[in-house]
């Protein structure tokens, strides 16, 4: 018997798409599928088609040219060049899109939604960086090199910052936009069927032919540990979906046995142990889905239902604790809709 909770997410996915249909295949369709490791996590690809493909060269093309751009763990690539203070570096054009798109979420989010917390997120022991002793005073003398105010984007498609120590961190958009470009790809080779996934997050567009099903997926239950349980599976169709959550990454401190979430404020600077213990979000692309979800983490639930009802692109499913520490769920109308009964 499978054990389904032991599966990595991305086969999970993959079985779903299977498993919601009892009829059988149409021959005319074939279902190339691609997985692997990418961007620190895995992934894994479902694209039908009339005829064999193997797309596997340009899936890795733009893994790495997303990396080359917008990763933090590789010396030589643009943000961090730019966050070690080259003023010489002339971003493509991936680059300025996440640059602003994290400026309009951040505005919309009232500042939630900060990539330029990359000197917090180090000193917390969540990035590249090492991680050093903190206290109120430190980081109030860190946040001097937060805020997206400070940083602005040139004609001549340079960073400008204010502050030199300023340090970018698009980890909580770059995923999602890594997965935006697998969706271009895909669509320049005209495949209108197809169900991309990295590390969780989702971008789907039309449907499973070979079943004549809509795409099933998975969201995980945030309140199990150990192994995958699913809280919640919906269909998900020319739609993308991301998630995030402080259940799995998370540290102890080694001297104090502290725990540390991932997640950071961008008002405080402090990690947040808030009552939100995941958010998912649906939206048209899943770079702006991911910095929702993101965004959601570190807001109170009552201001992100006041996002959500302003926006009409938006779907939402959180799980949070109440005053009494009991789970509840809150869904937009929309997500209720999607939910596999």
């Amino acid at each position: 018997m499978t054990d389904w909770l032991k599966l990595p997410k991305a086969i999970i996915i993959l079985a779903l798409a299977w498993s919601f249909s009892g009829c059988l295949p149409e021959h005319e369709w074939i279902r190339n599928v691609t997985a692997g490791p990418a961007l620190g996590t895995s992934y894994s690809i479902i694209y039908l088609s009339h005829d064999p493909l193997d797309l596997q060269s340009d899936i890795d093309s733009v893994f790495k040219v997303v990396n080359q751009s917008m990763s933090t763990y590789i010396p030589g690539s643009d943000i961090s060049r730019i966050n070690n203070g080259d003023t010489t570096v002339q971003v493509d054009h991936m680059f300025r899109e996440v640059f602003e798109l994290s400026k309009h979420v951040h505005s919309q989010t009232d500042g939630y939604f900060d990539p330029t917390v990359g000197v917090l997120v180090n000193a917390w022991g969540f990035g590249p960086g090492e991680p050093i002793e903190l206290d109120s005073s430190r980081v109030d003398s860190l946040l001097d090199y937060v805020g997206f105010d400070k940083v602005r984007m040139t004609m001549q498609n340079r960073v400008h910052k204010e502050l030199p120590q300023i340090r970018f961190d698009f980890n909580a958009v770059a995923k999602g936009y890594a997965i935006d470009r697998l969706g271009r790809m895909l669509d320049a080779h005209d495949i209108d069927h197809y169900l991309v996934e990295v590390g969780g997050e989702l971008l789907a567009k039309g449907e499973n032919r070979q079943k004549k099903k809509r795409w099933v997926v998975g969201i995980d239950d945030p309140e199990v540990i150990e192994g995958r349980r699913l809280k919640q599976t919906i269909y998900l169709k020319d739609q993308a979906m991301a998630s995030s959550g402080n259940y799995r990454k998370f540290r102890f401190d080694a001297a104090t046995g502290e725990k540390y979430v991932h997640t950071i404020d961008p008002k405080t600077g402090f990690t947040k142990n808030s009552k939100v213990l995941s958010s998912t979000v649906l939206t048209s692309t899943c770079a702006r889905a991911d910095a929702f979800a993101t965004a959601f983490m570190a807001m109170d639930l009552e201001a992100s239902k006041e996002i959500l009802a302003d926006e009409n692109d938006l779907e939402a499913y959180i799980i949070y604790l109440d005053e009494e520490g009991n789970t509840k769920e809150f869904m937009t109308g929309g997500f209720e809709a999607l939910s596999v009964r």
